[in-house]
């Protein structure tokens, strides 16, 4: 049987990204973007819980978009979790689990200047995913 590695979020950026190179060139956005969920408790009040994801999207996708992730801009994120780690100063194993964007677009506008100075498409990285077939998927 297969695996699948899938993430979809919807929510609005923390901060805006942050567009950084590595030593080698290669253009790196991370972004901290936020979805909220909106619940009832036991005593039938509303609760909002909110979860802090970051994003890092790769390439010429980081470049072209950096300028218009902004903090509060709400997009659509598809990508995959991918956990890194590292050793802090300490020594000790550090990890970090990230989505790897594979596909964003750009949603809700902060204002109308916003919306005039975004793209209107969305972006897709420069490493195609494969299409999945009904074949592709293991149940």
């Amino acid at each position: 049987m297969g695996s699948v590695n899938k993430v979809i979020l919807v929510g609005n950026l923390g901060k805006d990204a942050e567009l950084r190179y590595t030593p080698g060139g290669t253009a790196v956005a991370t972004l901290r973007l936020a979805t909220t969920e909106r619940f009832k408790d036991k005593d039938g009040q509303w609760k909002e819980q909110t979860e802090w994801h970051t994003v890092v999207i790769w390439d010429k996708t980081a470049e072209s978009l950096a300028e218009y992730l902004r903090k509060g801009k709400q997009i659509y994120v598809e990508g995959r979790l991918q956990t890194r780690s590292w050793d802090d100063k300490e020594g000790k194993k550090r990890y970090s689990t990230e989505v790897r964007c594979d596909r964003i677009v750009l949603l809700g506008g902060r204002g109308p200047q916003a919306e005039r100075d975004e793209p209107a498409v969305h972006a897709e990285p420069s490493r195609e995913p494969s299409e999945l077939t009904d074949d592709d998927i293991p149940f």
